[in-house]
């Protein structure tokens, strides 16, 4: 018994001696573990009340959105992209103004939300809001701009489309050849059911056909 006590009196005595000497590195450590969880705890929380509020605002959005007002649909936008901004409804609600404003020709208002999404919206409607800020660009006769603005798009599940818009500012600017080689790019690349493979073989027919 008395061995066992002092094997034991000797763990304890190193123990005591391991605390002393790392009690500094210990603590710290479990305050930065402490620090952590509170911090990814509270971030869940902010994101979910995000969510929320998102979720809220986007309804309000869709009721408006149905009336295909773009004065209206503005006022519905705004709120989201400057209160939810890195939530998907924020960008889902400005592709949709844009659109609206895009057939009421509108480009400015078009542009606006656009451009919004490209710099703040989700990494996945990007690729789509390059395209049709390009297809603005080009009604407003920004030809180099609205080029400069598709090769910004490298996703290669949009090349063919990119390409077919291509072809479309090329041919505006006047550079007949340049849009019958996007056009027969797109043709090339876009899935044989695609109506942009349709559409792009149409527009490269009207210009003579297969590209040299």
């Amino acid at each position: 018994m008395a061995v066992y006590d002092l094997e034991e009196q000797e763990r304890i005595d190193a123990l005591k001696d391991w605390w002393e000497s790392n009690r500094a590195v210990v603590l710290g450590v479990a305050g930065v573990v402490v620090a952590s969880l509170a911090g990814y705890f509270g971030w869940q929380a902010w994101r979910h009340s995000q969510l929320v509020k998102a979720e809220s605002l986007y309804t309000e959005f869709s009721k408006v959105a149905d009336l295909r007002d773009p004065a209206k649909l503005a006022g519905a936008t705004a709120p989201l992209l400057e209160q939810t901004p890195g939530i998907f409804h924020a960008s889902s609600a400005a592709l949709i103004a844009a659109k609206t404003a895009f057939e009421a020709k509108d480009f400015a208002a078009a542009r606006k939300n656009l451009e919004w999404l490209i710099d703040k919206g989700v990494e996945s409607l990007r690729p789509i809001a390059r395209i049709r800020l390009a297809q603005v660009l080009l009604e407003e006769k920004k030809y180099d701009e609205a080029l400069k603005t598709l090769d910004g798009v490298k996703e290669e599940a949009f090349t063919a489309l990119v390409s077919d818009v291509k072809g479309d500012v090329h041919m505006a600017k006047g550079s007949k050849d340049e849009a019958r080689l996007a056009w027969q790019t797109a043709v090339d690349k876009a899935g044989e059911r695609s109506a942009i493979k349709q559409l792009s073989q149409i527009k490269l027919d009207s210009v003579g056909g297969v590209a040299k």
